[in-house]
Order: C-alpha cells, then structure tokens, then sequence
C-alpha cells in the first residue's frame, strides 16, 4: 500500500546478538514457545486526551499482538497475573530472573508517549531472556486510531525475529459476506483485517458477487458479479472506491486472478459450450488465449514469478490439477490421487500448490509439491474450497459449510484457517456468513 496513516522512525536490530531462542517452523506439531508481553507503560500520560484514554492501548495494543503470536499456534503467552516485574522497570531494565521463573523464555515491553504533534509514538522491545539480552527493537509514529496496525506490525517483527520469515498480521482478508435466507442469499463484497477486525463492505448487495481477488500491491480488487443476470468482471480500487467493468464475459465458470506483475487478469470462459484459458492486459483490454481444447479448462493461478499456470481440467477424463508455461506450452498433469481436484493456487513461495479434493462425498483442502509430488491433506470437511495463501506462504484460508438439517436449516458458510503442516486449524470470526476469501500481501512492504 501506497498511503499510510503511520511512518515507521526507526528501526533497531541486535544483528551481532544472536538469539538462543528460535522457533522451527517447518516442523509439525510444535510446543508454543512460553511467551510473556506486558502491558506498554505510558511516559507522558498528561498528553493523552480523554479520547485517547478511552482506547486503553497500554493494555488493547499488547493485547492484539498476544492474540496474533497465540493464533500462529507458535507463541503461548503466559497470564499477565503471573508478571513480577512493573511493565515500566521490566522495558528500561528487565529482571531477568524473575521472567525465568514464571517460565517465559522470550518477553515483549513498551513504551507509548504522545509528541507534540499529537502522534502517537510506540516503542517495543523484544528480550531474550534465555540469553538475557535485547534482540529486537522498533518505534513507530501514527495517529492514535491506528493503533491496531501498529500491533500487526510489532507482531510481524517478532515473528520474523523468532523464526527467520516474514510474518502475515498487518495484512488483510477479503470475502463474500452472505446472508438472507438460501433462496435469497444477498452476497456482499467485505474486507477485514486478517484477524477479523475492521470490518468494511465494500458493496451494497445490489448484485450477486462472487471470488474476490486482491491485486499484488493490495489496492485493487477483481471479482465477478452478475448485472442483469449476465455475468461481468469488475475491478475495485478498495482506497478511492472506484468500480469498473473489464468486460461482459457469458459463460463464466471461475474467479478472475491477477498476474503477479498486476498487468494482466487470468481467467476462464466459456464459448459455444466449452471453457478455456484466457489472459487480459489491464491497460489496453487486449484478451489473449492460453488453451484450447475440447476439455474444460478452469480456475487458474500463476506461478509468483509469473513464468507458469495452474489450472484444473478434465481433459484427461477426471478434474485433475496441470501446470502449463504460461504462453500456454508444456502443459502437464501433476495430480495422481484418486478423487477430483479443483481450484488449485499457486504458493507465494513458490514450493507448494494448494487445492480442493473431492474423495468418497468428503471435501479436502491439500498442498502438493509443483510437480505432484508430496501430496498432503490438511483437512477435511462436509463442504469447503478456496483455499487463498498467506503472503508468507505457511497459512492457509478458505471457507467451510456445515451440514444443516433435514429441513435446511442449521447450514452456514464460514472462514478457517489452517498452517500447511496441518496443524492449528482456527475459524475466523465474521460478522455474517462468509466465503470466497483471498488474502492480501503484507501491507507495511
């Protein structure tokens, strides 16, 4: 993102202190590391308005980044009832003794103070207190209000510190936002931060829409909607709230993607009964065709560095995954199993490509390895798809239905995440029914 409400001053790395304390995130089932984070003390309290205080951020702004580490399923964060040292003595100098003893193996301090322009300047301190030592530390200015991406970026670091790769808290979730009852279900665009906060529709529910997709940058949005029952692709600048149509498409079967670079949209439709492969600069509208073949070609993804395609296809007689370079040549079967397979999406990493599978009435939600290889199947369910990847590349979202009754009733759609161990299955708290997730890059890059 191009506009921030904040500006980072300063950045401190302990870059010849290396911590004893690290977190292998390619493992498993991990034991959280023990964790504690104190409440950030306040240096000029009589700076702070009355609306200020009523945000409470020397607990609120700890408390979300507690929630976030505790949420990776990497942190345990001990009760703040069991603290010895005051939150102020504990970020100038911390005992470190008395954190060993509550057995905290790494602790988190702060300092908040209002400057004489009315920002808000947050300081934090990551300690080590196996080897008793500072290992990380950060101040940032912003307006009081966005307090809550300071502790999504706070949360950031110290998940980059602890275990060597970017974090994904300062980022967030686009969906479909759905309710009304089944025979009317009214289907909104809505983004959130990843944790469920912040909530925003970005439509009225006027039209059906359907598989939101975030640009690279963050900024834009590309989804499908139906206008006067016939199905169009929009693009939506989330900051200006600018909408427009790329184009009336009859027949479409799946979500427009963008390109890695953010130039073109990847796409499939139908004509004259059959679903292939087509690509669309952004800029001059120029469509171009990557398929063509009598089988039904669909839901495709790029490869992050924009050289190859996923797709899914039943040329070989059963929906399987394939990869093709990305004029279109090349292609190439990867999927072996038994089941269908569908909506595959490439990994930001690079490694991995995750997908839906349909096996014996049950839906999975799996990663394999680019080739094919390393099939995994994360989790299983009475309904669920679309899976969208973290900017990190080690979370999963998608959306989950549950069964209803007899009578239909009881059946709801809603968001979960999972890590690709398949490990830490958490659902996403929204305020109505929700489908469609993608998740966006880190907005802080």
């Amino acid at each position: 993102m191009k506009k921030f409400l904040f500006s980072i001053l300063f950045l401190l790395f302990s870059v010849n202190a290396k911590a004893v304390v690290t977190i292998d995130i390619t493992r498993g089932n991990l034991e959280p590391l023990p964790t504690a984070i104190a409440d950030f003390y306040i240096e000029n309290p009589e700076k702070f308005s009355t609306n200020i205080n009523k945000l409470n951020l020397q607990e609120n702004l700890p408390s979300v980044i507690k929630n976030n580490l505790s949420r990776s399923g990497l942190f345990y964060v001990i009760d703040k009832k069991a603290y010895i040292q005051d939150p102020k003595l504990s970020h100038l100098k911390p005992r470190f003794e008395d954190w060993r003893l509550i057995k905290a193996q790494i602790m988190v301090s702060g300092k908040l103070k209002i400057d004489d322009k009315g920002r808000l300047r947050v300081e934090f301190r990551l300690w080590d207190t196996v080897s008793a030592k500072e290992i990380e530390s950060l101040a940032l200015f912003a307006t009081p209000t966005s307090w809550r991406r300071i502790a999504h970026i706070i949360s950031d670091k110290i998940y980059q510190r602890l275990t060597g790769e970017e974090g994904y808290f300062d980022t967030r979730i686009i969906y479909v936002a759905e309710s009304g009852p089944k025979t009317q279900r009214v289907k909104k665009l809505a983004i959130m931060d990843q944790d469920g906060a912040s909530n925003k529709y970005l439509t009225l529910g006027n039209e059906l829409v359907l598989t939101p997709r975030f640009s690279p940058d963050g900024r834009m949005v590309t989804y499908m909607s139906y206008f006067k029952n016939l199905p169009r692709v929009y693009l939506l600048n989330i900051e200006t709230g600018i909408q427009e149509v790329v184009g009336d498409f009859p027949g479409m079967t799946f979500a427009p993607r963008f390109s890695p670079d953010g130039r073109k949209v990847i796409m499939s439709f139908a004509r004259d009964g059959n679903s292939d492969i087509y690509t669309m600069d952004i800029e001059s509208r120029r469509v171009e065709q990557i398929t063509s073949h009598p089988a039904i070609d669909t839901s495709p993804s790029f490869s992050p560095d924009g050289n190859y395609i996923t797709f899914n296809s039943d040329r070989s007689g059963i929906q399987q995954i394939y990869t093709m370079r990305a004029d279109g040549r090349s292609v190439k079967r990867i999927s072996r199993g038994s089941g269908l397979y569908g909506t595959p999406v490439w990994s930001p990493r690079g490694d991995l490509i995750a997908f839906t599978k349909i096996h014996k009435g049950k839906f999975y939600i799996g990663v394999m390895r680019t080739d094919g290889t390393g099939e995994r199947l994360l989790t299983e369910n009475f309904y669920q798809e679309a899976p969208s990847w973290s900017p990190n590349g080690r979370v999963l979202i998608f959306y989950r239905e549950t069964a209803g009754g007899r009578d239909g009733k009881g059946a709801g759609a809603n968001l979960w995440s999972i890590d690709i161990t398949g490990y830490n299955e958490i659902k996403i708290k929204t305020e109505t029914d929700a489908s469609d997730p993608s998740w966006s890059g880190l907005l802080s890059k």
